[in-house]
């Protein structure tokens, strides 16, 4: 009887600690899920990947004033990634951008943004990337001459721009609006590449969200102005734009952006997405040069002349069949170029790289690719055809020559 008792008694134990671990289950798989949609918030993926690169493994070239930066791999290998972090190295890196070892990161890894998450939805990232498969990457070297290879330095610079603090609630707003807050400011860190920088490399806190250039690409101004920003898209317009990449009549995702909208935006809920929606129709309007092209009549059939004509010709060779002569685009909206920033910048910074660089954007429908023609047309040719797309769609004429294309082309590598 004693036996049987202690049987049963064991028996009730082991089915007590099965049941318990059955109930933790779904808060662990609930914690991994929670820390990828934060991860992909967060946008890590689009810097810690090379093409044809495993994900997270880092070796991203990141071009900077003072020279080369290389990302690192993040993925939970313990000889070449973070997998001896602990709990404290990771926060203290996303947090303070130090690593375990002491050394200061660049804010080219955006910590300044990262420092307003607070520590559980840290964690949660981590907990994800560690569930992800390690993989044996070596770290490359920065390539940065004298004094930024210094990072004692980068102690300094935080000391005068790092605000080490967590996102806190504006009472006076409402709980969407703060959302929108947290998401833009804080994991999102949109301020990062569409906020101008003194010449400290610093964020200029009075022009915040204002627009600004970023290897070679332009990061548009999204605050609420009007005409320079997006004070004047209907909401329903941005939310597609960030959701898909494409709002018809005011914007399609591209270069780095279209990474952004690939890695991260179009994960992201109906309802942050319009949180963030609400927020930056709040940011306090900045001018900004770049505005919307005025609404043109175009025909859909070659203007009788045009002060471009070998752009001209190139266009109705390889342009016209998918984007065609009023800018509609033929059977999709990722070809509409009607109402485009891009085709009204007289310097063309996103135009010709498009151009040269071909764009990928993953939609809801499928993939949509627009093809690189940097080996199919040379520097005039490039600069002939900007000029004439700017002059056809848009409302301010350019002007680019070859040697400023061949300076596009090196930025753009």
């Amino acid at each position: 009887m004693k036996i049987r008792l202690l049987h049963r008694s064991l028996l009730g134990a082991a089915l007590a600690v099965c049941a318990g671990a059955a109930l933790a289950q779904p808060a662990d798989q609930a914690l991994l899920e929670r820390g990828q949609y934060l991860t992909q918030t967060a946008d890590c993926l689009a810097c810690h990947v090379t093409d044809g690169g495993k994900p997270y493994a880092g070796g991203l070239p990141v071009k900077m004033p003072f020279g080369t930066l290389y990302s690192t791999n993040i993925t939970p290998d313990k000889e070449t990634g973070i997998g001896n972090w602990s709990d404290d190295d990771f926060v203290e890196a996303m947090q303070q951008g130090v690593s375990p070892d002491g050394k200061h990161y660049y804010p080219a890894f955006p910590y300044t943004s990262y420092t307003l998450m607070p520590r559980e939805d840290i964690l949660a990232i981590k907990a994800y990337l560690f569930s992800l498969e390690p993989v044996n990457q070596p770290n490359k070297e920065n390539d940065i001459g004298f004094p930024f290879n210094q990072r004692w330095g980068i102690a300094l610079w935080n000391m005068l721009f790092l605000d080490d603090e967590r996102f806190e609630p504006d009472p006076e707003q409402s709980e969407q609006w703060n959302r929108g807050a947290y998401l833009v400011e804080g994991p999102g860190h949109c301020g990062e590449c569409h906020t101008p920088r003194n010449f400290m490399q610093a964020k200029k806190a009075s022009e915040a969200l204002g627009g600004a250039t970023i290897q070679g690409w332009a990061a548009w101004n999204i605050t609420g102005d009007e005409q320079s920003g997006i004070g004047g898209w209907p909401d329903e317009a941005l939310a597609s734009y960030m959701a898909t990449g494409v709002a018809p009549g005011y914007g399609v995702a591209g270069g780095p952006m279209a990474e952004v909208v690939n890695h991260s935006l179009r994960h992201l809920t109906p309802e942050d997405i319009q949180a963030i929606v609400v927020y930056l129709k709040s940011v306090p309007a900045q001018p900004a040069e770049v505005k919307r092209p005025d609404d043109k009549a175009l025909a859909n059939e070659p203007p009788s002349e045009s002060r471009h004509p070998l752009g001209q010709k190139l266009f109705a060779d390889a342009c016209a069949s998918c984007h065609h002569w009023d800018g509609s685009g033929r059977q999709s909206d990722y070809a509409s170029l009607r109402g485009l920033r891009t085709v009204n910048d007289p310097n063309a910074l996103n135009l010709v790289q498009v151009i040269l660089n071909g764009d990928a954007l993953h939609g809801p429908n499928g993939h949509h690719l627009m093809p690189a023609f940097n080996r199919h047309f040379n520097d005039r040719e490039v600069s002939a055809l900007s000029n004439f797309m700017l002059s056809h769609f848009g409302s301010q004429a350019g002007e680019l020559t070859p040697e400023t294309t061949a300076e596009r082309r090196k930025e753009g590598h």
